[in-house]
């Protein structure tokens, strides 16, 4: 069973294929999404490297490291924001599927694009204002409070980057359902 299956209890069917004005961007973002995929691979595993170094000084040496919890917070907003443009282009996000089996095809096909309307909305205001805290950051050289002091451009720049990447993945699912050909 795949983790997929698992996570929503049942058989998930593959995301639409693109229509053919589409396929080339789609091509690209999914090459994009997968070399972010990997780059979140290795944010998560850079992590549990640093939070495993950690415990091993704290317990060994009995000494704590004042930048590892920072760094492994960066690494996993890298994972998490990177990699969410693959999760949609998967639709592997949890939904609640109960309501889907009771609508009729065309109802279901509303709600879908309802619900991929709103969040395509939520996700540009997030992405709009990540832009805005990552050029706030930069102007004013903002570091965070601890005493390694990391510039917060980072964990900003991250997070504009895989929201933007997450809107062009909604945008592209929102032409698809108005260039796919209706099911007959």
């Amino acid at each position: 069973m795949s983790p997929r299956e698992l996570l929503q209890g049942e058989l998930v069917t593959d995301p639409p294929p693109a229509s053919a004005p589409l396929r080339p961007l789609v091509r690209a973002i999914n090459g994009l999404n997968q070399c972010m995929l990997t780059i979140g691979m290795l944010g998560l595993f850079a992590a549990s490297c640093i939070l495993t170094y950690a415990v091993a000084t704290r317990y060994v040496f009995h000494t704590g490291t004042d930048w590892q919890d920072e760094a492994s917070v960066f690494c996993l907003i890298g994972s998490t924001f990177l990699c969410g443009a693959y999760v949609q282009s998967q639709r592997g996000h949890i939904g609640i599927d109960a309501i889907a089996g009771l609508l009729s095809q065309r109802v279901n096909r509303m709600r879908r694009i309802a619900v991929d309307l709103l969040t395509l909305l939520f996700c540009a205001f997030f992405a709009w204002k990540s832009w805005t805290l990552l050029h706030e950051a930069v102007v004013d050289h903002q570091t965070s409070s601890s005493t390694w002091a990391p510039p917060l451009w980072i964990p900003y720049g991250i997070m504009s980057v895989g929201m933007t990447l997450l809107c062009v993945q909604l945008g592209l699912q929102m032409a698809n359902h108005f260039l796919a050909r209706r099911p007959t």
